[in-house]
């Protein structure tokens, strides 16, 4: 249907608008990002050698105010992650961030590190948690990030038990929706004979596998960005992984979201060398051992209900010290900083064989 001359003038006008909008954005962003260069100036005048760039808290409070104070029509985590990306290349201003992550590059925990910096981040593949927290104890990046636990399959207990040696604080936590897609060079289900993926994500698609590809080998490797390297060069190979894989490696999505839970999610902490100031909404992981005893670990927990603390995760890991001892992570609500929780801690810290808080950090904005 051909437009109205009124209809091309009223579009015309609209696109005008865009223009003129899109010129005062543009003014706005650069002006933000002369502050950025300000800032940096000021702090490292001030603080020397020791300028602490990035400020987790004062990242989370802007995104929480973009959030509650969005008046559409965009979605408020739409808005969010615009405004992550502007603080993101701003913050690049300064100086970029150097994040370690479960490597190689297409992995989840990689979309993990983009979600929480932004784009700017200057992302580095690690082959192994451990050689995430050497990266970061050495210096040799600001942070990394590491899977922590699944919605579906539970905890991945490598990051706690790395933990309990490391000096490295908790910052801050990522929450990703996980969604598989089957992918590979092959035009359809029918001449795929093997199929790679990360142990977790076959667990985490079972069903669907079982449906679709019952007589396809399931060949567990280290990561689903591995599995779909593997699947590019090899006839008859499909791999079980997220979009950035398949564009990384060159592969045709056969299967959109094939996970049997359709709300997976991955959660996956920032590790540093300094936990965060207050932010309002914070949570604080510990490390607890409570004494070999009749009633020991109510007794370690209980200085939490005395003080009003929400405890919202516990885990149990062998302490490695002894047979049937064991350590418990444990997630509560509130900064290690506010009057209750530092009183809590004081208290349990007395009843604890083993204390250690890990950080206090912002809950997850996005």
């Amino acid at each position: 249907m051909s437009q109205t001359r009124d209809q091309a003038e009223t579009l015309d006008a609209v696109r005008q608008r865009i223009d003129a909008i899109d010129n005062e954005l543009l003014a706005l962003i650069s002006e933000r990002a002369r502050c950025a260069q300000q800032v940096a100036h000021i702090k490292t005048e001030t603080d020397g050698g020791a300028v602490q760039f990035y400020r987790p808290e004062r990242e989370v409070a802007i995104l929480r105010r973009v959030k509650e104070t969005n008046p559409g029509p965009l979605d408020g985590e739409e808005m969010a992650r615009l405004f992550r990306e502007i603080m993101s290349a701003c913050l690049a201003l300064e100086r970029p961030l150097r994040a370690a992550f479960l490597g190689p590059e297409g992995t989840f925990t990689q979309a993990a590190a983009i979600k929480h910096f932004g784009h700017s981040v200057v992302t580095r593949a690690m082959a192994t948690i451990d050689e995430i927290f050497r990266e970061v104890e050495s210096g040799a990046c600001d942070f990394g990030v590491v899977p922590v636990e699944n919605s579906t399959e539970g905890v991945v207990s490598h990051t706690l038990d790395r933990f309990m040696a490391s000096p490295l604080a908790i910052t801050g936590e990522v929450s990703l929706r996980v969604q598989h897609h089957l992918m590979s060079r092959e035009p359809d289900l029918g001449t795929i004979r093997v199929l790679y993926s990360h142990q977790q994500s076959l667990a985490q698609c079972r069903g669907w596998l079982d449906r679709h590809l019952p007589h396809a080998e399931r060949v567990a490797v280290g990561s689903n960005a591995d599995a779909a390297r593997i699947a590019a060069g090899e006839p008859g190979a499909a791999a079980v992984a997220g979009v950035q894989a398949a564009e990384l490696y060159g592969l045709q999505i056969l299967a959109e979201r094939i996970e049997d839970e359709p709300g997976n999610t991955t959660r996956f902490l920032v590790i540093g060398k300094q936990d965060a100031p207050p932010s309002g909404k914070d949570k604080t992981s510990l490390l607890l051992s409570c004494r070999n005893q009749a009633g020991g670990l109510h007794a370690l927990l209980m200085p939490l209900a005395a003080h009003g603390i929400s405890m919202t995760r516990i885990e149990s890991r062998p302490s490695r010290r002894g047979i049937w001892d064991y350590v418990f992570f444990i997630d509560i609500l509130g900064h290690r900083e506010d009057l209750a929780v530092a009183a809590a801690l004081d208290h349990l810290q007395k009843e604890a064989q083993l204390f250690k808080v890990l950080g206090s950090y912002p809950v997850a904005v996005l």
